[in-house]
């Protein structure tokens, strides 16, 4: 088998990639390990950057997302037992964001591009622009121009460049989190600092919220019962007039938390893309969208090479996308050291943390510098 860009990974990086080429008249085959059962239902992000929207957008993958997808225009710092939104419009010149979660882009970026995806197909080994993989029980080749590694932290493509970097940063903390068939508590995402750890209220949609809980990296879900879960995410939220509300948990899990960032992310004609080359931890809400960001970039790198021949944007491509990996991951890493209380800090780093949430509340510069990294820079910074 044949084609111009081959693809390892079905995800969402992997999805809109094979897409945007797709647009462009560019042929891909996207490599998939899982079923499609699988790929479709696995929990993941659900806040979309401004930057996101606009590509899903001008890309026609965003039909449900506009029809179902939540706009917010706004978070909530919770600490002290008192609140503080952050309004999004008045701090970026009209920018927001936009709930929606990560398997349903999964799901609408299938449908538009089924054909081109092979489930159950595992790749194997890149050799050069060709990718070995196993499907069916039988070993085959794809034979490609260009081969782009979406395939996760634990993927093949990463190995696959010689010299690589990497750069790491664990942290003493993981997350609860879960699914409950119940309407949300609030209307924007409450982000809680408290003594007891960090929480974290989102939702799904207007009738399925979805809540997370700083837990010890160790804990095993035997450990949190449906009641706890409940008993220690009201003593987080606590604020006076205020009341979560309680339902049915359909789902949990527990996430370590790390940052990961590998460089480069090109080797010859291979290219990485999303958690194949970083991770962040959850706190900022960066993981997908940098994987939008960086197809974005690859798809605008490869249309410019099919169309004139021009390989400059490709040749610029991991030093263009890193400048915005490692922004997000600052990001990332201040939201997270910010709001979550490390088990081995002293009641100074405590205070410090207090005093900065305190500065973000009363300091306009403050809040629009949170502001603006939270709703994305725009995908050309």
């Amino acid at each position: 088998m044949r084609t111009a860009v081959g693809i390892i990974g079905a995800g969402p990086a992997g999805l809109l990639l094979s897409h945007l080429l797709h647009r462009q008249g560019i042929d891909s085959v996207v490599l998939e390990s899982r079923t499609r059962d699988h790929v479709e239902h696995r929990q993941r992000a659900g806040v979309l950057e401004q930057g996101t929207v606009d590509v899903l957008r001008a890309s026609g993958a965003s039909g449900r997302m506009d029809r179902q997808g939540l706009r917010h225009d706004g978070i909530e710092l919770r600490f002290d037992g008192r609140a503080h939104r952050i309004d999004f419009p008045s701090l970026t010149g009209g920018r927001s964001v936009t709930v929606y979660a990560q398997t349903e882009v999964v799901k609408d970026l299938i449908a538009l591009r089924e054909s081109a995806v092979l489930f159950e197909a595992e790749a194997l080994a890149i050799d050069g622009s060709t990718i070995r993989y196993r499907h069916q029980g039988a070993e085959q080749t794809l034979e490609c121009e260009y081969v782009v590694a979406c395939d996760g932290f634990h993927g093949i493509g990463r190995s696959a460049i010689p010299s690589i970097r990497t750069f790491e940063r664990t942290y003493p903390f993981a997350w609860l989190g879960i699914l409950a068939d119940v309407p949300p508590s609030c209307e924007e995402l409450i982000y809680a600092h408290h003594e007891r750890g960090f929480a974290l209220h989102s939702m799904r949609s207007p009738q399925v919220s979805r809540l997370y809980l700083q837990v010890d990296p160790d804990d095993e879900l035997a450990d949190w019962p449906d009641e706890r879960i409940w008993d220690e995410l009201d003593a987080r939220f606590a604020m006076e007039g205020w009341e979560l509300r309680r339902g049915p948990i359909t789902e949990r899990s527990i996430t370590p938390m790390r940052s990961f960032v590998a460089e480069p992310m090109r080797h010859g004609r291979l290219f990485l893309a999303g958690d194949a080359a970083h991770i962040v931890p959850p706190t900022g809400a960066k993981g997908l969208n940098l994987a939008v960001a960086d197809v974005t970039l690859l798809a605008t790198a490869l249309t410019r090479r099919y169309a004139d021949g021009d390989e400059s944007l490709l040749d610029a491509y991991s030093e263009t996308a890193l400048r915005r990996v490692w922004r997000a991951e600052h990001f990332s890493y201040t939201m997270t050291t910010l709001l979550h209380r490390d088990p081995h800090q002293d009641e100074f780093g405590y205070r410090l943390q207090l005093s900065h949430l305190r500065y973000v509340a009363i300091s306009p510069a403050a809040s629009a510098s949170l502001a603006e990294n939270y709703v994305g820079l725009p995908l050309s910074s």
